[in-house]
């Protein structure tokens, strides 16, 4: 007898957003969302701070200059329980398609790097956070916590997702290997940023996401977004910031268990949606030779230690002080009331 696993054709977006614009990149993404759907797919990933786009400006100048685009950030970033939002949940229930959503994702007065889960019927399953946005990120987003690290049951496998650099910390992907991940959500922006720092480039970062695939031995749908013209024109204004910043730099892909690819490149400049079918019975076989959190651990020698509670700043307590119940009636009034024992 031989169980039944799930197969499907999942989807991967190679797209810049409409820049610094909630509304029409809204639209953008529900544009995509049906053409995923329509050609087939069961799950679309979209890159990191798809919505409205990353904060390429905190690396191109000094925080005086950076402040100019601060409030516009903000504005048309993404908050839960929006009209925005609810119309993205309603373009996953009404096309039938799980949705992987890379986000600036707005809580009070702060940002945080989200990546938020929705099912084929509109229902929010996550809305998670990075847990340390990366270098110059610090100046835009705040962090992440436990709670944040997490894989979720449904009928599509076991989905999980972070952002970007998450994938060079070795704890948190062991966090996330441990909770029997096999479809992984992993979120870029452009590789095109800083191009003299090889570090930040399409070479290592795509390798992150393949050895993800390899070591975790899940499947990973790694998108990211293409740098255009009307970027670079937007936030270069002088020659320096041009060499700082290149149209470019999308290099999304999808990874089988085994690290092998499962579809070609588009060309670093180019949007589309890649597609692959992911059949979860192949990961038995990945993992076969080596299971990282199973049987080729050795938690004798080395394990891991994960909190995932949530924590707070503010905890409120009642406010309402508690009725006191005298031991004795009260004293008339004049009288001294004396501590028993005392005089």
């Amino acid at each position: 007898m031989s169980l039944e696993h799930p197969k499907y054709t999942a989807a991967v977006v190679q797209a810049t957003p409409v820049y610094l614009d909630l509304e029409a990149t809204v639209d953008k993404t529900v544009a995509l969302i049906a053409e995923a759907a329509s050609n087939g797919a069961r799950l679309i990933v979209f890159p990191e701070t798809w919505v409205p786009g990353y904060p390429y400006w905190a690396w191109l100048g000094s925080p005086a200059w950076t402040a100019q685009w601060v409030q516009r950030y903000f504005d048309n970033s993404l908050a839960l329980d929006t009209e925005a939002e609810h119309t993205l949940a309603e373009a996953a229930r009404e096309h039938g398609i799980h949705v992987s959503l890379g986000c600036s994702l707005r809580d009070g007065a702060s940002l945080y790097m989200g990546q938020i889960l929705y099912d084929d019927e509109g229902r929010r399953i996550a809305a998670r956070r990075k847990l340390k946005p990366t270098h110059l990120e610090r100046a835009v987003f705040g962090e992440g916590q436990g709670d944040s690290l997490a894989v979720h049951d449904t009928e599509l496998g076991r989905v999980g997702a972070l952002c970007c650099w998450e994938h060079f910390q070795p704890l948190t992907k062991y966090a996330m290997y441990s909770m029997n991940e096999q479809v992984h959500a992993a979120a870029w922006p452009s590789f095109s940023l800083l191009p003299q720092v090889y570090a930040l480039g399409p070479e290592l970062n795509d390798a992150a996401s393949q050895m993800y695939a390899g070591e975790g031995g899940c499947f990973v749908l790694a998108a990211t977004t293409p740098v255009n013209e009307q970027i670079v024109e937007m936030l270069c204004d002088t020659p320096d910031k041009r060499e700082l910043l290149l149209v470019g730099g999308g290099k999304s892909m999808i990874f089988g268990p085994d690290g092998s690819r499962l579809c070609e490149y588009l060309p670093p400049e180019q949007e589309g949606i890649h597609y692959a079918e992911l059949d979860l019975g192949l990961i038995s076989l990945a993992k076969m030779a080596a299971d990282p959190a199973g049987h080729y651990a050795r938690p004798d020698v080395t394990r891991l230690v994960l909190d995932r509670r949530a924590s707070v700043p503010v905890t409120y307590l009642d406010t309402e002080a508690p009725q006191v119940v005298a031991d004795e009636p009260p004293a008339p009034d004049g009288d001294e009331v004396v501590p028993a024992g005392v005089g």
